[in-house]
């Protein structure tokens, strides 16, 4: 098992650290994220071939939401997210729940049927429920 590296003379590519550390499914998506100015070390817009230690504070602009981590250790490749983790403190404060949205729920019995109810109907009705083909010649 490759063992994380900690020694704070080390660096890294922050897009190749961002892939490494699974904040992004492919190298290409964390260079485009770097491209699109989405991507902070330590507060400066950085680019894709900028060079991270440890101790640095990374944030991303993903999906809405931003996410702070703070550089604890390097792995020469991907690898399974249980040694990626240890790589990372994460410092990302937890969402407001404010600001979370309201999700409506339908009354049951209101608005279109569902496959349940579509069944039942059809059991109930039996032939009569069946949609007649519109090509059919009389």
């Amino acid at each position: 098992m490759t063992e994380i590296n900690r020694d704070a003379g080390k660096h890294m590519r922050v897009d190749v650290w961002l892939w490494t550390t699974r904040m992004f499914k492919t190298r290409n998506l964390a260079t485009q994220a770097c491209r699109g100015g989405h991507v902070q070390v330590d507060g400066q817009r950085v680019k894709a071939a900028q060079k991270v230690s440890i101790g640095q504070e990374v944030r991303v602009r993903k999906a809405g939401s931003e996410f702070i981590w703070k550089i604890t250790g390097f792995i020469p490749t991907r690898m399974q997210a249980s040694v990626a983790v240890q790589c990372y403190e994460d410092l990302t404060p937890p969402p407001d729940p404010a600001l979370r949205g309201f999700v409506p729920r339908r009354d049951k019995g209101l608005g279109r049927p569902t496959k349940k109810d579509r069944r039942e109907m059809e059991k109930f009705l039996g032939d009569m429920a069946k949609p007649q083909s519109r090509n059919r010649r009389d």
